[in-house]
């Protein structure tokens, strides 16, 4: 794993020392002397991550932070406060800037490649989910409405303590029930079944847990595909140094040290579950771009570009197992009067309404599209073109009797629909010639007087 760290330092030796650390586990390292030069170069592009000296002259380690983080195009990059304040209402401080992680000079040289390698993992993380989300433009537009989502969430997020010893997790529920939903479970085995079922944003995990090795709970969630992006915090005691690089390698997300500091346990929650919630705007946001890719925005069936991705597959399919396959033409009669009568958004309505009546009628299976305008295909595999006849017919029917309410009740427009009905035949049959026979018998449906489901023969 390698990548562009910025080092923010008016000291020159602070500069090339950790320049030294960092290049010894091959990341590659930008320096700045100041925080506006530190902005310039985040703005670029040019970093994945900042380590950020808070005493600069000038402006301080905590401006620039703030900066960064109220910038659309700088506010996902990682910042690692670098300060020899170590009381924790400094980190505190820190963390309430936008830090994801403070380091206290002498900065260790194992906590300092573990953080770093820590967050650049959950960077990469954000940055292909940002890439696939949207372009630059729209994120830069959508970060504010993003982040009002983040900062203040519709309900109180759900956090599990999974720790054995009742003098640690009731101060920890005590500190956290407040904006919180709070459980704890003492023991690790039930903590995992807990954990996948339950529905958490968070879990805090004790290492020093009694009888039960904690990294492997840890390694467990993370093997698991319902809880690989949950936010894990580990807690851990002044000599556990190891252990916890180890978790941190594992893919933890964070830890803290003990005695707790109420504080700072409050800080590092919120920045968990700010980072959280920012992904899971983003995971939103690609799955609506796929949808949108293969969905018709009006009726919200599949489009025709799902169609063509898939119908071939489905064909061949049929055709290696033997099995039936049916396809339905489906088009609107007359529809161009309803649009010249009552105008294109009752025509709007109408395409809708007979799509919610296509959807009820269709299986789970079935490949139901707007095809496009007011035509619409179904495909249906391991399906004779006998039931499907029956299919048809049932569609037919229900938008035949049951007018379509448009303008909020205000209109009735009754329409009917013409459907034409082909199935897969001998072995040298093709999709293009099955289609083709089904639109040639929604013709023939057309031409004998509309309103009617009719098969075509090869």
């Amino acid at each position: 794993m390698t990548a562009r760290i910025l080092v923010v330092d008016d000291i020159p030796t602070n500069v090339k020392l950790l320049e030294a650390r960092l290049m010894a586990e091959y990341f590659q390292v930008l320096t700045a002397t100041n925080g506006a030069d530190a902005i310039a170069l985040c703005q670029s592009g040019q970093c994945d991550m900042v380590l950020l000296d808070v005493m600069m002259p000038g402006m301080d380690g905590f401006e620039v932070c703030k900066r960064l983080k109220a910038d659309p195009e700088t506010a996902h990059l990682p910042v690692v406060m670098v300060t020899a304040l170590d009381q924790p209402e400094d980190r505190v401080k820190g963390l309430e800037a936008g830090a994801d992680d403070f380091l206290t000079k002498p900065v260790n040289d194992l906590a300092l490649v573990t953080r770093v390698k820590s967050l650049v993992r959950l960077k990469m993380l954000t940055d292909d989910l940002r890439l696939r989300a949207s372009n630059g433009d729209e994120l830069a537009m959508n970060h504010y409405q993003v982040m009002n989502e983040v900062n203040a969430p519709k309900e109180k997020p759900n956090i599990i303590v999974v720790d054995d010893k009742a003098a640690s997790y009731e101060k920890m529920v005590s500190t956290l029930s407040i904006n919180n939903n709070v459980e704890v479970e003492t023991n690790a085995t039930d903590a995992l079944f807990r954990i996948v079922e339950g529905g958490y944003d968070l879990a805090i995990i004790s290492l020093s847990m009694e009888n039960f090795d904690s990294l492997r709970l840890c390694s467990h969630l993370r093997s698991l595909e319902r809880t690989r992006m949950l936010p894990i915090i580990v807690i851990a005691g002044l000599d556990q140094e190891e252990v916890t690089s180890r978790a941190m390698e594992i893919g933890v997300n964070d830890y803290i040290k003990r005695p707790i500091d109420a504080q700072e346990l409050l800080a590092r929650l919120k920045t968990q579950l700010c980072r959280k919630r920012y992904n899971d705007c983003l995971r939103a946001s690609v799955q609506q771009t796929i949808e949108m890719a293969v969905k018709d925005p009006l009726t919200e069936l599949h489009n025709r570009r799902y169609f063509e991705m898939h119908y071939t597959s489905l064909f061949d399919k049929s055709v290696s197992s033997k099995k039936p396959l049916t396809a339905i033409m489906c088009d609107i009669d007359k529809f161009k009067a309803v649009n010249d009568t009552y105008g294109h958004d009752v025509g709007d309505a109408v395409i809708i309404e007979v799509a919610n009546r296509i959807r009820k009628s269709v299986r789970n299976v079935d490949i139901a599209c707007r095809y496009g305008g007011e035509e619409f295909v179904i495909i249906m595999p391991d399906t004779d073109i006998e039931y499907a006849h029956v299919v048809a017919e049932r569609i037919r029917r229900e938008v035949a009797e049951h007018p379509v309410i448009a303008e909020q009740g205000s209109k009735q427009i009754y329409t009917t629909i013409s459907m034409g009905l082909s199935s897969l035949e001998a072995e040298d049959d093709t999709p293009q010639k099955l289609l083709k026979r089904a639109d040639l018998a929604l013709y023939a449906a057309k031409h004998a007087g509309r309103n009617r489901v009719m098969t075509q023969a090869a």
